[in-house]
């Protein structure tokens, strides 16, 4: 009888392990023996960055339920109504059409309630600086002045441009973001971080891989960026990145089309706690990004502070 068990044990574990074999993925690997990331990626999604009011005790979505969201937030081609100047159509955007495929309610996945835990310093600081945006350059968004989306901000989703080329090299890996053309030229070969008297706008990032899974550990932030820029962040966007801001990125290949992207934020002085962001990043070889010539064709900034100048006027005049 025992023997007859120790057999039938036998054979599951082996039809197990073979099963496991057979389902698991095995990542190509660089020349010089890291996982392979290189290719072209896009974010777009409808999944909103936090999780909405309506979705209060729910982490998931219904397949029914996925279809009502992206049928309700899709762009729409739609004339405006009288009296709206408009802004530009559908065709301008690449915003996504569907939740993505972990059918989350947010990509904000921790704290589990899928809101992000701003400090009442941060909802003031958002404030002043989105109700002053007209008053002076110093209040304007990063991304209108043509410096950078941030990082992390960078790499969250937005109503376009919405592709990351990845490069991997001997010692590196780069990361290409469509939206300003930032390039992020990533060590992985164990070096240190800057010294703290070094201070970036993006920070100081350094990476090192944990099996398939490439960590990138950004420090040295110089107080003068923002969490987040895009207005698809919600409450966050304007919200600034302080000096002891420390943000730990994930990138993992899950298969031949998808990079799971994973990003903690800690900031003692914006936010309460540290924070998780997680979205899927898929494979797109037909994609091509195109230069993103922010300052030469810019009108943003001179065009916000005159009409700013007019409103004042107006003000005064009253």
């Amino acid at each position: 009888m025992i023997t007859r068990l120790v057999l039938l044990l036998s054979v599951l574990l082996v039809t197990l392990t073979i099963a496991i074999g057979q389902s698991s993925w095995t990542p190509p690997h660089t020349a010089d023996g890291q996982p392979d990331l290189q290719g072209t990626w896009t974010s777009a999604t409808l999944t909103p960055f936090e999780r909405p009011a309506e979705f209060k005790d729910k982490a998931f979505l219904t397949k029914e339920e996925a279809a009502d969201w992206a049928a309700k937030h899709a762009r729409s081609d739609a004339p405006p109504a009288e009296g709206d100047p408009g802004t530009y159509n559908a065709i301008w955007f690449d915003s996504g059409t569907s939740v993505v495929k972990t059918m989350r309610t947010s990509l904000v996945i921790d704290p589990p309630d899928g809101k992000v835990p701003l400090t009442r310093e941060a909802e003031a600081r958002r404030n002043f600086n989105l109700a002053h945006n007209a008053d002076s350059w110093e209040y304007m968004s990063l991304w209108d002045r043509c410096i950078t989306r941030g990082v992390p901000g960078g790499m969250f989703p937005a109503g376009y441009n919405n592709a990351y080329q990845i490069i991997q090299t001997p010692g590196y890996v780069t990361i290409v973001a469509e939206m300003i053309h930032d390039a992020r030229i990533i060590p992985v070969d164990g070096r240190p971080h800057a010294p703290s008297s070094v201070r970036f706008w993006n920070g100081d990032s350094v990476g090192h891989w944990e099996g398939n899974t490439l960590v990138v550990d950004t420090t040295n932030f110089n107080g003068k960026g923002w969490a987040a820029t895009s207005a698809s962040a919600g409450r966050v966007r304007g919200v600034p990145q302080s000096v002891d801001a420390h943000v730990v990125e994930r990138f993992t290949r899950e298969d031949a089309n998808i990079i799971t992207y994973r990003v903690t934020i800690e900031d003692p002085i914006y936010f309460a706690k540290p924070w998780t962001v997680s979205l899927p990043m898929t494979s797109d070889p037909t994609y091509r990004i195109f230069e993103y010539a922010c300052h030469e064709g810019n009108q943003a900034v001179p065009n916000v502070l005159s009409a700013g100048r007019v409103h004042d006027r107006d003000a005064a005049s009253k």
